[in-house]
């Protein structure tokens, strides 16, 4: 039987501002000091995983992807291609996307904060090194999964991928366990990075660095919301 009241109203929705002030995002002449202060909040506020960000890639046709992933390391000062990292199979449709591109989008959305960071930039690989360094700072599951998840690809059912995890158990189950030669890092050197907190009546602050390239010194402008 229908409502005679009618539905009830959506919940009135919460417009309150806790963050910084303009002054605050004007004191930064690049972004990666700025992001490194709200992650830091971000880690202190988020219930789950504030390095959770999204992945934007495009296939052969020009088609989008997105998907999350975690941010597993932001390069120091002393790099000319810093960057955002994070690992995956190259033999994903992830993977072979940002192999076949080089560029890609990012997305970093802290909803205890009311803030979000947007990044466009170029992909490069990360090296052997720190793939292999990384890789053995993983729990042993978490190898063990990386060499039995053909990731991307159709499977008749979930016992394939248990199967294929209880044989590589078994395979290295003595010693350590190497990197799959298909499973490494990509690095995302930003040409753009937006800065996005939540403002009472949609009179939000957007302020965006961009460059035209990695040797470039960044540009600082403010968006209209």
């Amino acid at each position: 039987m229908a409502d005679p009241n009618g539905p009830a109203p959506p919940p009135a929705r919460k417009d309150y501002y806790t963050g910084p002030q303009a002054a605050d995002f004007m004191d930064e002449s690049e972004p990666f000091a700025l992001f490194e202060r709200w992650f830091g909040d971000a880690k202190r506020s988020e219930i789950n995983d504030p390095e959770a960000m999204a992945v934007a890639s495009a296939d052969a046709d020009g088609l989008p992807n997105v998907r999350m992933v975690l941010l597993k390391a932001l390069d120091g000062a002393e790099r000319a291609d810093r960057g955002f990292v994070f690992y995956t199979n190259f033999k994903s449709a992830k993977g072979r996307e940002l192999l076949g591109g080089h560029k890609a989008a990012l997305l970093f959305h802290w909803k205890s904060l009311r803030r979000q960071v947007r990044v466009r930039g170029l992909v490069t690989e990360a090296s052997r090194e720190e793939a292999d360094a990384y890789f053995s700072s993983r729990a042993r599951g978490s190898r063990i999964g990386a060499w039995a998840s053909h990731q991307s690809e159709a499977m008749s059912g979930r016992y394939d991928l248990e199967k294929a995890a209880a044989w590589y158990g078994v395979k290295h189950a003595i010693g350590e366990i190497p990197r799959p030669e298909h499973w490494s890092g990509f690095r995302v050197t930003p040409l753009e990075v937006e800065f996005w907190h939540d403002r009472p009546f949609r009179l939000h602050d957007r302020v965006v660095f961009r460059r035209p390239d990695p040797a470039t010194p960044w540009k600082r402008d403010w968006l209209f919301p």
